[in-house]
């Protein structure tokens, strides 16, 4: 089917009270993004024409996190199907009501349905009908709503728990709620939905008795269960980052990466990792990380919007913050923490230093204890270290200051001027020697001590 005619109803207005947060349950992160993200971004793989996001009047936050996806309010919470109506007038010139054309309801609480599944649910749209619902069997079922097929295999009923007879009860396929509807029967089908019910809702599950009664075809997509994981407590969002974490996991062993202890290392939802690339155990991925080709990310680093280049070595404990870039071939060291920065190819710091707001020329060396001083308590300001230059250890660069090209600063140093190319710099006091002084200062001190000692 054509992207531009399967539009997404994405139901998000939920309050989410069992998460116990100001922050719209929504909004919490799985994998370094929102999870109403999630939903979005399978929207975007199948490449929907539209995507309609329904919320809560007092959802802003929502809202702007959702920009530039258009919103619709839902008044009251009245269920699943008021929710979908609210979205109606977003929609009323989608696909010209096309019996062609399919609009696709999916939950914002629920992010880890995959694209290829609702591909699968779009395809049977295409071969004719006009619900289908996505189903799962779940280790237990529990007090799902159960998936009644008829003896051809259509959808029959959806039969929610309460009101199901012992023999569908025990049937294992059970409803997620996400549906694939045809744009030509779905707002009359969902306008005909009724609330007379215990809870005085309309519930979306509904549209299958009226789409029978219609003589109109439904029909079941199963997904697994993993899949369909709704989010409605801490506890579900922890079961569901570690059911993302252990896909791209495998994922990024299944396309080359070798990951020492798979199940210490996390990643987030945009990660790029090349082929031949050595992760080292307890790793953690931030947003906007790309590793290139044979790098090696060692123990314990921390590594978030930064870029790595082929065959760089990192850590092991380094960690990288936004905005670096670390060239081919080079090093970044135990207990080094690197900010929007440059290290050229080739270039080293092995260990204990602080690059910030800096240029690191290729094959330069950062020696221990060195940090780019880059902030002067008002403004941050840049430091440049030219190509081949040596950076001595303990050595403080008060920004903004150059090293040129192939200079050397002495161990020590605290550099406040730019160092021209090929020169040698030291800003420390000289060293002066006493000889025997330390015995006469250990001596003194002993007499004093003494003395105390008598005293009290």
């Amino acid at each position: 089917m054509p992207a531009d005619q399967v539009a997404v109803v994405l139901l998000a207005a939920g309050k989410g009270t069992r998460m116990k947060s100001e922050t719209p349950k929504v909004l919490h992160p799985l994998a370094g993004q929102p999870m109403i993200n999630h939903a979005l971004a399978a929207a975007a793989d199948l490449g929907a024409a539209r995507s309609v996001v329904v919320v809560g009047p007092d959802m802003e936050d929502v809202r702007r996190a959702v920009a530039p996806h258009p919103t619709a309010i839902q008044p009251r919470q009245e269920g699943t199907a008021d929710a979908v109506r609210a979205a109606r007038p977003a929609l009323a010139d989608f696909a010209d009501g096309s019996e062609d054309a399919t609009i696709l309801v999916l939950y914002a609480d629920t992010p880890l349905v995959r694209p290829q599944t609702l591909s699968r649910m779009i395809e049977a749209r295409r071969e004719g009908a006009s619900v289908v619902v996505l189903g799962f069997r779940p280790p237990d079922p529990a007090e799902y709503g159960r998936l009644v097929l008829d003896e051809s295999g259509s959808l029959e009923a959806i039969v929610e728990f309460r009101d199901a007879d012992v023999a569908q009860r025990a049937i294992t396929l059970c409803n997620s709620g996400v549906m694939a509807v045809s744009a030509a029967a779905i707002w009359n089908l969902v306008d005909r939905i009724g609330n007379n019910n215990a809870k005085g809702e309309y519930y979306l599950t509904d549209i299958v008795a009226l789409a029978r009664a219609d003589g109109l075809s439904c029909s079941v997509v199963e997904g697994d269960a993993t899949e369909v994981l709704g989010i409605n407590s801490r506890s579900d969002l922890a079961a569901a980052e570690d059911v993302w974490q252990r896909a791209r996991r495998a994922a990024a062993m299944t396309d080359g990466a070798t990951l020492i202890d798979p199940g210490t290392v996390w990643f987030s939802h945009d990660t790029r990792i090349g082929r031949d690339v050595v992760i080292g155990p307890s790793v953690f991925f931030g947003p906007g990380v790309t590793v290139a080709d044979g790098c090696e990310i060692r123990a314990f680093c921390h590594i978030e919007g930064a870029e790595i280049g082929p065959g760089a070595i990192i850590g092991p404990f380094a960690r990288l913050r936004p905005g670096t870039r670390v060239e081919a071939e080079s090093r970044v060291g135990n207990f080094v923490e690197v900010k929007n920065a440059v290290l050229g190819a080739g270039a080293k710091a092995n260990h204990l230093s602080y690059i910030g707001d800096a240029e690191v020329g290729a094959g330069a060396n950062i020696g221990a204890g060195t940090i780019t001083c880059n902030y002067d308590g008002f403004l941050k300001h840049r430091t440049e270290i030219g190509t081949g230059a040596f950076i001595g250890s303990n050595t403080a660069l008060v920004a903004p200051v150059r090293v040129g090209q192939g200079a050397l600063v002495g161990a020590g140093s605290t550099i406040t001027k730019s160092v021209p190319d090929d020169a040698v710099a030291t800003a420390r006091a000289r060293q002066t020697v006493i000889d025997g002084a330390a015995k006469t200062y250990r001596a003194r001190k002993a007499a004093e001590k003494a003395t105390r000692k008598k005293e009290s």
